[in-house]
């Protein structure tokens, strides 16, 4: 296991170290087959290391900060929840690894991006297996590093620049509060490590654990696009669709949803920071739903389709749903990669326009697309059978089960998000796929898609659809797999289980939900009113611009942050700066020049005026002796 736990992380650091110093020289199929084979054998390792799995331990390898009583060696703790999601990493990393390769054949810094995106996967590698907090951190901020590095990755285009700075500075904002709720714990319980720490929840007042759950949930909104800090994702679509496909699915914004999960036995113990949790995660999930409705672009229309799913499992979280909200990150990853992926597809053949209405009918022309994007749209609509149904379920379904006015109301939301998403997503397959046969662009010839790029499609279509099977309801014959296998972890013991019918009823009630949407997108985007929905959401109106715009958010934080800081930096620089500081040094030196000048204006260079000059100082001197002698 300690092997297997060492090469998991070694492989992607070492295969990214080696493309970014050697790559440049080397021919492309090395620089690829180094990053495809260092994820794919971390893959290998990862299920070997499940297979020889007994129980959670923790495993130290050396001594990394250490200080009177700090101790943070670099140390792993794989249990159940770190495996599952290490497996998962890996493997539908491997398949984006192996998608790029088509992908990005015609780029012209490969060694860079393949080097990018295996220190990526280490670095969330190393967050989800990490048995401290430090070190945690340190892949916390190596996702984020990443990030913005592979956002921008084509940083000549001044649009891809600024929104990798944009991710970058928003989710600083959730890594301070994390930083700050780390050492607040080192000083208050005396140590860093997670196990110890997940330990003593019940140790403090519920004020303190409350603080810390804030602090916590703060720094889970800002990796995960939760509300407030939400307003990075939407723009992170700059970058190259592999590198979303693994930010919103492996990687990046999983990332504060297993924070919490991983907290939980300490943050837990009190009632308001879960009901602030589940707050955030349900207000996210419509907020982001509603904004999916209005957009146009089909990379956009994903991203927000993640923020709404991570508030889904943030909302699970916080109704103490840890293995619903697990079992949704699980199929979420595998749905969304072929979403991406498919998307990425897609705007290559159709010379990277990403606009949906001028796709349309491309159902013929690229059915090896079609297929596997159906299934994904299945997933993400949560269409009964499908994997996305069951996880989403679940989520929905515990939370209910909490009971009471405030939890019926996180209910509601999710059921009426859960509409918006069947609709939304819909929306997306119909225009993008169907469409009309005067659609702008329907009759231009498509690019050819590179195979590798359409036959990794099949293994995430195939999981996405029939991932289900990892946690059916017990009615359907299900031995609830998934539960059984993360319920040893302290925390995430399943609840009382809900009677049969009333399980039946919440299913019933989702699935409903899923066909009105579906129902919903086929009246609007199909037969003879398409055309229309088209032309009049094109022409667009103010709801549907205050959609688009995802609730004018950005320009609030322009109104509230930005311009007051604008403002108060102008006026430190023009008021300050130069009118003060260098003002005032400025008129001295003029006024030193001018006292200068005046002794220097007798230096003329004339006889006579020397001569004056002698005289009148000669008299100075005869009058000032006599006034003495006097």
């Amino acid at each position: 296991m300690k092997l297997y736990l060492a090469l998991i992380l070694l492989l992607p650091l070492s295969g990214g170290l080696f493309n970014a110093l050697f790559g440049r020289k080397l021919p492309r199929y090395i620089v690829e087959t180094v990053a495809c084979a260092a994820i794919w054998c971390a893959f290998i390792c990862s299920s070997l290391a499940l297979l020889n799995f007994t129980g959670p331990v923790k495993i130290e390898y050396a001594s990394w900060l250490s200080d009177f009583d700090f101790k943070a060696p670099i140390a792993l703790y794989p249990d159940q929840l770190s495996l599952s999601l290490t497996l998962m990493i890996t493997f539908v990393c491997g398949l984006i690894h192996l998608y790029s390769v088509g992908y990005m054949k015609d780029d012209r810094s490969p060694a860079r991006y393949f080097a990018l995106l295996n220190i990526f996967v280490f670095a969330m590698l190393t967050l989800i297996l990490a048995e401290n907090l430090p070190l945690l951190y340190l892949g916390w901020e190596g996702v984020g590093f990443c990030s913005y590095a592979l956002i921008g990755f084509w940083y000549t285009d001044e649009k891809n620049a600024t929104a990798g700075r944009k991710a970058f500075i928003v989710t600083r904002i959730g890594d301070t509060a994390l930083g700050i709720a780390m050492v607040w714990m080192f000083q208050i319980f005396g140590t860093v490590s997670i196990t110890n720490l997940n330990s003593m929840g019940l140790l403090m007042p519920g004020s303190i654990i409350t603080a810390l759950g804030i602090l916590l949930l703060i720094g889970a909104t800002g990796k995960s696009a939760q509300l407030p800090l939400s307003v990075w994702l939407p723009d992170a679509m700059a970058g190259p669709t592999p590198v979303s496909a693994q930010i919103h699915a492996a990687t990046m914004v999983t990332a504060g949803v297993y924070l919490l999960a991983r907290m939980f036995p300490l943050i837990g113990s009190s009632p308001l920071t879960l009901s602030v949790i589940a707050v955030t995660g349900g207000v996210t999930a419509l907020y982001a739903a509603t904004c999916a409705c209005a957009q146009h672009d089909l990379k956009r229309i994903l991203a927000y389709s993640t923020i709404s799913q991570i508030g889904y499992m943030v909302l699970g979280v916080g109704a103490g749903a840890l293995t619903a909200s697990t079992f949704h990150l699980l199929t979420h990853a595998f749905f969304k990669a072929l979403l991406f992926l498919g998307a990425g597809s897609v705007i290559t053949a159709m010379h990277h326009q990403q606009n949906i209405f001028r796709m349309g009918g491309l159902k013929k022309e690229m059915p090896a697309i079609y297929w596997p994007f159906l299934a994904g749209t299945l997933c993400l609509a949560g269409f009964p059978g499908s994997g996305g149904f069951f996880s989403k379920d679940a989520i929905l379904g515990a939370v209910f089960e909490k009971g009471g006015i405030f939890y019926g109301t996180l209910f509601f939301i999710g059921l009426v998000t859960a509409l918006l998403t069947s609709f939304y997503t819909f929306r997306m397959l119909f225009v993008v796929f169907h469409g009309g046969t005067s659609t702008p662009l329907s009759h231009r010839p498509v690019n050819r898609v590179e195979p590798i790029m359409s036959i990794t499609l099949i293994p995430l279509a195939l999981i996405g659809l029939f991932g289900g099977i990892l946690n059916l309801p017990e009615y359907l014959g299900g031995h609830g797999l998934l539960s059984g296998f993360l319920g040893k972890i302290p925390g995430f013991a399943p609840p009382a289980h809900a009677a049969y019918t009333t399980e039946i009823f919440l299913q019933i009630t989702a699935a409903t939900a899923s066909m009105l949407g579906l129902g919903l997108a086929l009246s609007r985007y199909t037969g003879r009113r398409y055309l229309e929905s088209v032309r009049r959401e094109e022409r667009g109106n103010p709801f549907s611009r205050f959609l688009l715009d995802g609730w004018y958010l950005d320009n609030a934080y322009r109104l509230i942050f930005i311009r007051p800081f604008v403002c108060l930096s102008r006026f430190l620089w023009k008021g300050i700066d130069e009118a003060t500081i260098d003002g005032t040094l400025d008129r001295l030196s003029r006024f030193m020049m001018r006292l200068g000048e005046l002794p220097a204006a007798w230096s003329t260079g004339r006889v006579a005026t020397s001569l004056i000059a002698l005289a009148a100082g000669t008299a100075a001197m005869l009058g000032y002796a006599v006034w003495l002698l006097t």
